[in-house]
């Protein structure tokens, strides 16, 4: 038998959804101003939920099976600060002001992943999780679009100065709002596979998944598809469709039983949404960006014909020095934007404050000592995923599974040619999506405890 709730848990709950929610609206949390408010909030919603693990609160805390599952993942995480605030403290950081900014930073994703796998461990707190978040990421979805198609072009609270005709959402970065739609989306089309009922596949059943309550989920995913697509993101959409085929085919391939279903499952997204209905909302302006991509100048005869349009690989290359300078201490978390002027070529003329390519910068930044970490979090998530993911015996931990699967993979590829995790909005979420790939395969389902292992 569940224990009853009490006010502080419930408040607890409510405070984890809302920071959630609230984290894209402020331009992704992307402001000094944003940055210590999600601090600040994270620390209070912090402090009480310690008080109700010194009150004993039996159902939710360190004692159940998801924390004790995510305590390595949870040890990498600390141990990757332990290292940040060593490069502050020991002035290795050439700007030891952002390194201990990415110090607090850091240490609120690490109590975000606590709260989530110590709150969300039932099927029924799981199942909220995963709606918010696909809640959210609608809410920026539908915005983004409707700015876009209106001509209005405003953020939360003022006009856009830059991609206009992009769907940015609250984001100032079309990208970054690409990187928050792929992890949404992702655990839409998750729970979407998750709350499959296991009937033999028919017409019926399929018109029903189409048209039944399950319609308003799929509707959320067409919003978010479309708005992806309005963003013009190469990477973003890139990104999640490889994803989508990797995660998809994988999961098609192991579960022959329902190999139909799924399959057409996943072939609607695709098709429906793509050569559908986002052909009307941006999809041609998204091909010719992709074909006309230049990273070289054309060059005929002698004479440059076509300047390159996409200046990401110069900083790419421009920026390999100030890793091959300090290869395992780096040059101090955040610390990017106040060491990279020094090094750029006269290609090179408009300010970088990030190297629009996460793994380049971490390893600049926290060198081989800090990245490592990180980069074994994120791993261990992918395979508790993959691990859900591969339960055959039960629908619902291997939909929840696909999604955070998917997610993850997806945000590892885009991360390759932007910024999404120096985004606080995207970073946080990333986390929330590491912690769901564990509460996949430990959360409880007291409803269903006597039931056949089919609906476990």
């Amino acid at each position: 038998m569940s224990q009853p709730t009490s006010f502080l848990e419930r408040f607890l709950l409510c405070a984890t959804l809302f920071l959630l929610v609230w984290l894209p609206l402020p331009l992704g949390s992307n402001r000094d101003w944003s940055m210590g408010l999600f601090v600040c909030l994270m620390g209070g919603v912090g402090s009480l939920w310690a008080v109700g693990q010194l009150r004993g609160a039996p159902a939710q805390g360190l004692h159940s099976k998801a924390v004790k599952l995510g305590l390595p993942m949870l040890g990498l995480l600390l141990l990757s600060q332990a290292w940040v605030a060593l490069q502050w403290l020991a002035g290795l950081s050439v700007d030891s002001g952002s390194t201990f900014q990415y110090l607090v930073l850091g240490l609120s994703y690490c109590l975000l992943f606590v709260l989530v796998l110590s709150q969300f461990n039932t099927r029924k707190r799981l199942n909220l999780l995963l709606v918010t978040l696909i809640a959210s990421g609608t809410l920026q979805a539908f915005h983004g679009a409707f700015m876009t198609l209106s001509g209005v072009e405003w953020l939360l609270a003022g006009p856009k100065t830059s991609y206009l005709g992009d769907a940015t959402g609250t984001f100032v970065n079309r990208n970054h709002l690409a990187g928050y739609l792929e992890m949404t989306l992702a655990c839409g089309i998750g729970l979407l596979l998750a709350l499959r009922d296991g009937r033999p596949f028919n017409l019926i059943n399929l018109l029903e998944l189409l048209m039944g309550p399950k319609a308003r989920l799929r509707l959320a995913l067409v919003v978010m598809v479309i708005a992806l697509v309005m963003t013009h993101s190469r990477m973003g959409n890139t990104a999640f469709f490889a994803s989508l085929l990797m995660v998809g085919t994988l999961f098609v391939l192991l579960e022959k039983k329902h190999r139909l279903r799924n399959g057409l499952i996943l072939a609607s997204i695709i098709l429906i949404d793509v050569l559908v209905i986002s052909q009307y909302f941006g999809l041609e302006k998204l091909k010719d960006r992709v074909l006309n991509t230049r990273l070289n100048d054309v060059v005929v005869n002698g004479e440059v014909v076509q300047q390159a349009n996409e200046v990401r690989d110069d900083v790419f290359n421009y920026a390999i020095p100030l890793l091959q300078e300090r290869p395992l201490l780096g040059q101090g978390a955040g610390s990017f934007e106040a060491v990279y002027p020094k090094y750029p070529g006269e290609d090179i003329r408009i300010h970088f404050d990030h190297a629009h390519n996460d793994y380049i910068q971490f390893a600049i930044e926290f060198g081989l000592l800090g990245s490592l970490p990180l980069a074994a979090f994120v791993l261990m998530a992918l395979w508790h995923a993959l691990r859900a993911l591969w339960r055959r015996e039960s629908v619902y931990r291997s939909g929840v599974g696909f999604g955070a699967a998917m997610g993850i993979i997806a945000l590892l590829i885009h991360s390759s040619t932007d910024f999404n995790l120096q985004i606080p909005a995207n970073a946080a979420t990333l986390v929330v999506l590491c912690a769901i790939a564990i509460l996949a395969n430990s959360h409880s389902n007291p409803r269903t405890r006597q039931e056949s292992p089919q609906w476990s």
